[in-house]
């Protein structure tokens, strides 16, 4: 076998509801069964976000706190669980940050464009980013372009952002005609990483994109030695442009090809080997 990837599920995101697809897990008990559904195909990993009574985005630890418990009865160790900061045009870094203060968890995805908007948020992003090492919380630090790669590269090389415990997410075409996501679109990111120093440091990187392409996408970073992250948070079609009809459909379409190209999905447990305390 080829070196094995992971397969992260991002299966509703902060905006779409269920008049956008009726299998879009919003409440806890729909994320829960999602999250069933996506470990027997595939997924190591569940990016989470939660949402109000009013079906709008939420960061507060009230919403979250059911979420996290549902899916964890419903899966057990069976998937990592990394929280979402997005902010939304709603939260500020502040609050993003005490969220994940508060609720500890295994894992949390973080924008450095968010956190670190200017350099007055530096100070208490860099704090923030030392604690989520100490506390053996998982970072993986959002990057949108090539821009936002070599920042990481100088934040870690000041020590704002700690060396091990953390990956960082290509995000492949957010600024793309359409938002419409191509493999082609990893190859800047690809330049910028070797550009940095980078490449060859250990560091995990994984990839996400937007449309119909988004399995190609995924295809291509895997076996370029990447990981991914699928699901109806950035595209809801299969490759072949038909709706698909759950999450676990998209892990399937990307899991299935590579499978027979030799190349394995990883564990939960074993994505944890991947990040020793």
């Amino acid at each position: 076998m080829r070196r094995p990837f992971a397969l992260a599920v991002a299966p509703n995101g902060a905006r779409k509801t269920h008049a956008d697809h009726a299998r879009l897990p919003m409440t806890p008990d729909e994320l829960a069964q999602c999250a069933r559904e996506c470990v027997d195909a595939g997924a190591a990993m569940i990016h989470l976000h939660v949402r109000r009574a009013d079906g709008t985005h939420s960061l507060e630890v009230a919403d979250y706190a059911p979420a996290i418990a549902a899916v964890r009865q419903a899966v057990g160790d069976a998937l990592v669980l990394q929280l979402t900061t997005e902010a939304v045009g709603i939260y500020q870094p502040a609050q993003q940050i005490a969220t994940v203060r508060a609720l500890r968890p295994e894992a949390a995805s973080v924008a450095v464009r968010e956190l670190v908007p200017d350099p007055a948020a530096l100070p208490a992003a860099a704090e923030f980013f030392g604690w989520m090492h100490r506390e053996h919380v998982v970072a993986q630090y959002i990057l949108y372009d090539a821009a936002d790669v070599h920042r990481y590269a100088a934040l870690r090389e000041s020590g704002a952002i700690p060396a091990g415990r953390h990956w960082v997410l290509f995000v492949l075409g957010r600024y793309s005609a359409g938002q419409k996501s191509a493999p082609a679109d990893l190859l800047p990111f690809l330049a910028a990483w070797r550009e940095t120093g980078l490449e060859g440091t250990g560091v995990e990187w994984a990839v996400c994109a937007f449309g119909r392409q988004e399995a190609d996408c995924a295809a291509a970073a895997v076996m370029l030695g990447g990981h991914a992250r699928i699901g109806f948070e950035n595209n809801m079609a299969l490759p072949d442009g038909a709706t698909a009809p759950d999450n676990a459909a998209l892990l399937r379409a990307v899991a299935a090809p590579l499978g027979g190209l030799g190349y394995a999905a990883m564990t939960a447990a074993q994505l944890r080997e991947r990040f020793p305390d």
